[in-house]
């Protein structure tokens, strides 16, 4: 009697069985590129309107055309090389410097810009063609995830740009009356800093202005450390500081259109020019009177409510925490100084910094339970944050000749509803962190298993034993790709590398 051969479902590149998790993540990455794409479409559409190219614009024509960043187009290479091995990580780099070194010399050839970072788009796109090409499945998923993370890297630093651009030519005045007024029930802080900068220049400001500048440097070696196991694993960690990083500055510039503040150093200093109400920063505190609307150029971007680096400086800290020591004091240092330097070059208010605190651990909390699963707590957190966030935007605009009145009463009410947050953050990160440990953690594919394991699946029978030794001695175990006992699901395979 014939009967129907058992049908097996179909293989990925690594020669296991795709996992029933992975459609929906393709589902969600798939509608995740869409949603992006879409937005950059419309940002495209909108800066053409006023004027000037986009981010696609922008991004396209550093295929050929001198770079603006050559640094960030590098950062970008670096992101997706997590994904390569190390003998392909060095065929990229050198191809990346060949490529430059051709540029270079048609530039110079031709009295052109010069500058370097071609290079490595190139690469970056070429490891997205070989992934379209010549791989297949969670390969080509693996490669393709890597070639957006770093694209996504340069598209958004020209996304900032854009935003702020928009920003400056639909928002004719300014708040930044409002937010000084506030700022007074925390005690001016940023006149306060920017007197003790002035009288310990150049030492300082020097130090400053490297932290406060090169914050993504920072934030782009904490992200390959959380992203150094990807080429081993051939998988991403579920959660990392790059998409935190990206999500901020995604959101963060749509606040500014709401919120339109260009700083005090702007508003109430000598940068300001023609367009500032006085030149009162640092040494003078401005008045408080009954706040309006200041108008401003159509050039200084409107980018201080809330202050992203602050967001960001706060977002690198926290990731430094599962690092080493050095990394710790590394992040800490980091957001010390980048707060100061917030502060003291006049780029943000106090109440710009607590709005950047709120926000940061908001989104971070978003990020983080869409990556391990929403539960109670993490919902509970992010309903929070938006609503304190919400209520500090809302006070600095409709209550801030009353906290100036009172500082005694609303600046440790601003401080307590930060700390609020803060507080919860660490007490549902640190209650999430234990839940995931508790679970069971997932195989790598062609991992060899923990010697509890290999004990464990030993042969409990003496006869099956017998047996294994017998086939050992006679030669019928044969050495197979996949394992060393032939057996097509042999667990103790070395992981394979393409």
């Amino acid at each position: 009697m014939m009967t129907e051969p058992t049908r097996i479902p179909p293989r990925d590149d690594r020669g296991t069985q795709p996992a029933p998790w992975r459609r929906p993540r393709v589902v969600l990455w798939t509608a995740a590129g869409v949603v992006t794409l879409g937005f950059l479409v419309a940002l495209e559409i909108v800066a053409r309107g006023y004027g000037f190219s986009g981010p696609i614009t922008e991004q396209s024509r550093e295929v050929i055309f001198a770079p603006e960043s050559g640094p960030l187009l590098y950062g970008g290479l670096a992101l997706t090389m997590v994904v390569l091995t190390w003998r392909q990580r060095l065929i990229a780099l050198g191809v990346a410097a060949g490529v430059d070194i051709v540029f270079l010399l048609v530039r110079w050839a031709l009295d052109a810009d010069m500058n370097f970072g071609n290079g490595a788009l190139w690469v970056v796109l070429g490891v997205a063609v070989l992934g379209l090409t010549r791989r297949t499945g969670h390969e080509r998923t693996l490669l393709l995830k890597g070639t957006g993370l770093g694209l996504l890297l340069v598209a958004g630093h020209k996304t900032g740009d854009t935003w702020l651009l928009i920003t400056s030519k639909t928002r004719a005045t300014v708040l930044d009356a409002y937010v000084a007024a506030a700022d007074h029930a925390l005690a001016d802080p940023s006149w306060l800093v920017g007197r003790f900068l002035n009288a310990t220049a150049p030492v300082s400001t020097g130090i400053l202005h490297v932290v406060y500048g090169q914050l993504p440097l920072a934030a782009a070696l904490v992200g390959l450390y959380q992203l150094r196991r990807v080429a081993v694993e051939r998988r991403f960690p579920a959660h990392h500081l790059v998409r935190t990083f990206l999500m901020i500055g995604l959101l963060g510039p749509a606040i500014y259109m709401i919120f339109p503040v260009v700083g005090p150093v702007f508003a109430y200093g000598t940068d300001g020019g023609a367009w500032a109400t006085a030149n009162l920063w640092p040494d003078t505190l401005p008045p408080v009177t009954d706040p309006r609307p200041i108008p401003f150029d159509g050039i200084t971007p409107r980018n201080c409510m809330p202050s992203l680096h602050t967001a960001w400086a706060v977002t690198l800290f926290v990731h430094s925490r599962d690092g080493s020591r050095a990394m710790r004091w590394a992040g800490t240092f980091w957001l010390v100084g980048t707060l100061t330097a917030t502060l003291g070059f006049g780029y943000h208010y106090g109440a710009d910094l607590l709005a950047g605190v709120v926000f940061a651990l908001t989104i971070e909390t978003a990020m983080r339970c869409s990556a391990h699963g929403w539960d109670r707590a993490g919902v509970r957190l992010v309903a929070l944050g938006t609503t304190v966030f919400a209520a500090l935007l809302a006070s600095y605009r409709w209550l801030p000749t009353e906290m100036a009145a009172r500082p005694w009463l609303f600046g440790p009410l601003l401080l307590l509803v930060t700390g609020a947050v803060i507080y919860a953050y660490v007490r549902t990160a640190r209650a999430a962190r234990a839940a995931r440990e508790r679970e069971p953690k997932p195989e790598v594919p062609g991992q060899r298993p923990a010697p509890e394991a290999e004990e464990s699946a030993e042969p409990a029978d003496p006869t099956d034993a017998a047996g294994a030794a017998e086939a050992a001695t006679t030669g019928t175990g044969t050495t197979t790709g996949t394992g060393t006992t032939g057996e097509s699901g042999a667990t103790d395979a070395k992981p394979e590398l393409v």
